[in-house]
């Protein structure tokens, strides 16, 4: 039986998402969030349309994820932080390892002494996972992960795909 081959790098390749993320990483994130689009722009109700084709797709695609990519950093923040507040076991786990670790890390390696009992920093991290990998499991951040990248490129993608770009952008890519 033969295997079906899937065109990864055409179809990364056509929408430069390596480049994204290059700009990406080499901004602040003062910088990043500078060029923040006015809430009027990014829901601009009558720049939305149904593109013709797949090529209008790609083109929109390409040209709103660098003009509102600030938008859409914000975006994911906010999708980020819902979905932490509706998974409360994720987030006191995440709220516990990070404080748990930063507790261990203020002792500087020594022992916790209290009272008569006395525990090893080895003991600790020890206890902390016994602790912390249970309630991963119950918390499932696999899921939760998973719904915030479904949900993220769904909103996103949507977005850029059904915004048309501003009449002046439009026309000065055109060849005369």
């Amino acid at each position: 039986m033969s295997r079906i081959s899937i065109p990864i790098e055409a179809l990364t390749s056509r929408l430069n998402i390596g480049d994204r993320f290059q700009s990406v990483r080499s901004q602040s994130i003062g910088q990043r969030f500078s060029n923040l689009k006015p809430l009027s722009e990014f829901f601009a109700i009558q720049r939305l349309s149904k593109p013709n084709n797949f090529g209008e797709v790609q083109a929109r695609v390409n040209y709103n994820l660098g003009y509102f990519s600030s938008n859409y950093a914000v975006v994911f923040v906010m999708l980020s932080i819902y979905s932490l507040l509706t998974n409360l076991w994720l987030l006191f786990d995440i709220i516990l390892v990070v404080g748990g670790m930063w507790s261990i890390g203020k002792l500087g390696g020594g022992d916790l002494e209290i009272g008569t009992f006395k525990a090893t920093t080895s003991q600790l991290y020890t206890g902390l996972a016994c602790i912390a990998v249970p309630v991963a499991f119950i918390s499932s951040p696999i899921s939760t992960f998973l719904w915030l990248i479904g949900a993220t490129g769904v909103t996103i993608l949507g977005h850029a795909s059904l915004m048309d770009r501003p009449i002046e952008n439009a026309f000065s890519e055109e060849a005369v």
